[in-house]
């Protein structure tokens, strides 16, 4: 059986995209841990299914696995790209969405000059709806991590984050915090961990290490995350442009209990068939 797919990119973060719509097929984590292969298979950050909507207020279903085969519950920059492929595809014609995820509904909005605005909703400030072990809500946690003590912000938006402040992007320990804290006993279901270097008031610069993906050259729901810890230790204020290895995002948070809105391109790199 083959399964036509299309190739896009968010700033780098790269995505095997898959309309279950019109076509039919049972995806399995082995599937995505094979494409997801740089050497074997296509090579991607994360697959993004397009699936009907089992809820009858939103107007997609869309799923996201990681190239190691794990099921997600969001990610920013392919909520980006799933926006523009369902409208490249001629799957709508509306050019605001309600989408739902595993990690909640999210709304999307193609702009004129082709970049696509999403309300990710609320940042998820409590440690159990993160879900992080600490006795109390707080600003910033103190977490032990190979001998070494570090305050670590942490937060949801819809998939679990953990954002350290860096002096220097350039000389974090991506490769080496990353995964450790990736893998922390105090994240139940790991988490995602922004290195995040604070240039103004309005301008920061992320590295992120990504839950089952290691470092990509950009993470949306990252952003988001970077922007909420970093204005609500007052670091900076909105609106906050994140320059990732990839290129910018402009995210925007007027503060608790309102949403996160994160603006970016989305882009078709080409289009193909796999065998299922």
């Amino acid at each position: 059986m083959l399964l036509r797919f299309t190739k896009m990119h968010g700033l780098g973060n790269d995505f095997m995209v898959l309309d279950l719509v019109s076509q039919h097929a049972h995806i399995l984590p082995k599937h995505a841990k094979q494409w997801g292969d740089r050497h074997t298979g296509i090579g991607f950050d994360q697959l993004l299914i397009v699936e009907a909507p089992t809820n009858p207020d939103v107007d997609f279903r869309y799923r996201i696995f990681n190239a190691d085969g794990s099921e997600v519950q969001q990610c920013g920059n392919g909520a980006r790209c799933f926006a523009r492929f369902v409208l490249d595809k001629r799957l709508t014609m509306k050019r605001q969405l309600r989408v739902e995820t595993l990690g909640g509904i999210i709304e999307l909005d193609m702009r004129a000059d082709g970049h696509v605005s999403v309300n990710m909703g609320p940042p998820r400030l409590e440690p159990a709806q993160v879900p992080f072990q600490a006795d109390a809500q707080a600003i910033s946690y103190a977490v032990e991590s190979d001998g070494q003590t570090l305050q670590l912000a942490v937060l949801s938006m819809g998939n679990p984050h953990g954002v350290l402040r860096v002096d220097d992007v350039d000389q974090a320990p991506v490769h080496s915090l990353g995964p450790q804290l990736e893998h922390h006993p105090r994240f139940p279901q790991r988490a995602n961990i922004g290195f995040l270097q604070v240039v103004d008031r309005h301008h920061a610069r992320l590295r992120v290490w990504e839950r089952g993906a290691g470092e990509t050259q950009a993470c949306g729901t990252g952003s988001c995350a970077a922007a909420v810890a970093a204005i609500s230790q007052g670091w900076m204020d909105s609106p906050v442009q994140v320059d990732l290895p990839g290129g910018r995002l402009t995210i925007e948070w007027a503060g608790p209990g309102m949403p996160v809105m994160m603006t970016g391109p989305a882009v078709r790199v080409y289009e193909g068939q796999v065998r299922l």
